[in-house]
């Protein structure tokens, strides 16, 4: 059973063709990957992996640009094997991940999503240790040695405490994927959300320590750009309200207290305050005052 690895491609091609390459260098060759191009305005990456030749990748570019959430949607629809990935096109896999996902679907088929471990690493692809990834792997992530499957409400609280996991390294049952659908209205979050309501449908989680996975952390990304302007925020608090009204109707008292909490967002804010008020943005600073403090 091949691993089945998706691509939505909008970004920079020098960085998706170290995306691409990642995949080509893992030590297990049981993978399919599938570019979907959201029209990017150039075809570098379309002649790119042309050139490569490779049966076992296929590419299909959009007449036009739909944006992120219907090209995740797309992905979730081409997939044709039991268990996909939907890969950041500035992120790398290590040469171990299909072998790591694979072997973690083996022992335990069940999992509805496996988080494998993962590195940071920066725009020119070195590793980092930022304090945001500090806290999430070390604070806010479960802890426990070797590989834990988690479910319930204690991990829906955990989650809503903190956002630990890494989209892009993540690894789905696609029959589980397709029971929810990404929401619209939360571009930013939206990762979170669905990993949400397939934990209030009862998936489970289970996080496997090995590390085969690069995270790409820069300034560019479309998260961080709305950081400081607050923009991100109004939509994570209207995501939040969203999760604890789930909560609450069934009956997860824990997880609904967490999520109108909010602990790690309303501080993320506020220590976001100072470098607004530097620049000059008393709009921004209001904005994000509002998370931290607001109800």
């Amino acid at each position: 059973m091949p691993l089945d690895i998706f691509i939505p491609y909008w970004g920079d091609p020098g960085y998706m063709k170290e995306t691409l390459n990642s995949v080509l260098a893992q030590t297990s060759d049981n993978w399919l990957l599938t570019v979907v191009d959201d029209a990017y305005p150039n075809l570098e990456i379309q002649e790119f992996v042309t050139g490569l030749k490779n049966d076992r990748i296929k590419y299909i570019r959009k007449e036009h640009n739909g944006g992120i959430t219907a090209n995740y949607r797309t992905c979730v629809e081409l997939a044709t094997e039991e268990v996909m990935v939907i890969l950041g096109c500035d992120d790398v896999l290590l040469p171990n991940y299909v072998e790591t996902i694979s072997a973690a679907h083996e022992r335990f088929p069940n999992a509805a999503i496996i988080q494998p471990g993962v590195q940071v690493i920066d725009e020119n692809s070195v590793v980092v240790k930022t304090i945001v990834d500090t806290i999430k792997q070390r604070v806010v992530r479960p802890h426990g040695n070797g590989p834990q499957l988690v479910s319930g409400e204690s991990i829906a609280a955990n989650l809503m405490h903190g956002d630990w996991l890494y989209w892009p390294s993540l690894a789905f049952r696609t029959d589980r994927m397709r029971a929810v659908d990404f929401r619209d209205g939360f571009p930013i979050i939206q990762d979170l959300a669905l990993i949400m309501d397939m934990i209030y449908a009862g998936d489970q989680l289970l996080i496997e320590p090995t590390v085969c996975f690069s995270y790409r952390r820069h300034s560019n990304s479309a998260s961080s750009s709305k950081l400081i302007d607050g923009s991100r925020f109004v939509g994570e608090r209207d995501y939040f309200a969203v999760a604890a009204g789930q909560a609450g109707d069934i009956g997860w008292t824990k997880a609904e207290r967490a999520a109108k909490l909010r602990l790690t967002s309303r501080a993320h804010a506020l220590a976001l305050v100072p470098k607004a008020l530097l620049g000059r943005d008393r709009k921004a600073a209001g904005t994000l005052a509002r998370h931290a403090f607001g109800s």
